[in-house]
């Protein structure tokens, strides 16, 4: 593995997670009316501290482009689930809880199960695959799956909405880091001319914009242990689909790589909701009204 990749895709990771703590903070104070609307973005323009947020989420998602330009997506994308590490330090210096046994065993589960799916694994790169049938398979999967899991999150909002919400982010962020390499290679091979002849880098902008509302709005009407260990779960796994299913990425697949692989991803899903539900995280939904708001009537 190459340092180069592991020191961007980390610092990526850092910034992702400062800036979705950020982001929170602010978002649970917008005006529910917003809900899965572009006008929560508009509103949230008007909070520095958002705007900080998304300044270091947009640093982190350069990093990330950087080391996937670099590495596979098999590799960057299980570096990347340890944003839910920086976020647990944010929260812990705003909220003065300890890390505790809840905390050091998601600590250990997610960086030992990082460790293992790539020592497991070697992820290695490849031909892309040329069958376009797959290609749209997979892309059309994801985009569907995100639809139906946002389409039942406006019926349940304050139940399970906002992980629904979370999960359907980060499969289109997971789909865009993959299409972000693609759009990386056009650019290295072809230059910024011919880049911009092809679909990947306005799918890449499209899935960055409808991603950012849907988070948003999940970081609006729930505290954000709900909502960040769905997003940090959700992200890895689709861009390794992705990376294995149309770009190439290659992992070991004998039987035992395949047992820590699997393995190893499960440790990972597993650290990241225990460090998700970590008390430390921001707990704090928005005000009763804005919450009654939401209720069904």
């Amino acid at each position: 593995m190459s340092v180069l990749v592991l020191i961007l895709a980390v610092s990526a990771a850092c910034c992702l997670g400062f800036g979705f703590v950020l982001q929170q903070n602010a978002a649970q104070q917008a005006p529910l009316s917003d809900f899965l609307s572009p006008r929560l973005l508009l509103d949230l323009m008007k909070v520095p501290r958002w705007l900080g947020g998304i300044g270091l989420m947009v640093a982190g998602m350069v990093l990330g482009a950087i080391a996937l330009g670099q590495g596979e997506v098999s590799l960057v994308e299980p570096l990347l689930a340890t944003n839910l590490l920086f976020a647990l330090t944010l929260s812990r210096r705003q909220t003065r809880q300890p890390l505790g046994r809840q905390g050091w065993a998601g600590l250990a589960l997610l960086a030992g199960g990082v460790t293992a799916f790539i020592v497991a694994g070697e992820p290695r790169g490849g031909s892309a695959v040329t069958d376009p049938l797959r290609h749209w398979l997979i892309i059309g999967a994801m985009l569907g799956l995100a639809l139906l899991l946002t389409t039942y999150a406006k019926r349940s909002r304050l139940s399970s909405g906002p992980v629904l919400l979370a999960l359907a982010a980060g499969l289109l962020y997971g789909l865009q880091d993959a299409l972000t390499r693609v759009s990386g290679q056009h650019f290295s091979e072809d230059g910024i001319a011919e880049t911009l002849t092809t679909w990947q880098p306005y799918a890449v902008l499209a899935l960055g914009v409808t991603g950012l509302v849907l988070v948003q709005s999940a970081f609006e009407t729930a505290p954000l242990r709900m909502s960040l260990p769905a997003l940090t779960a959700a992200q890895p796994l689709a861009g390794i689909i992705c990376g294995v299913g149309f770009l190439g990425d290659r992992l070991r697949t004998d039987t035992g790589a395949l047992a820590w692989e699997a393995a190893g991803l499960a440790a990972i899903v597993v650290g990241i909701v225990l460090l998700g539900l970590h008390p430390a995280m921001p707990s704090g939904a928005g005000k009763p009204e804005r919450v009654r708001d939401l209720q069904p009537n």
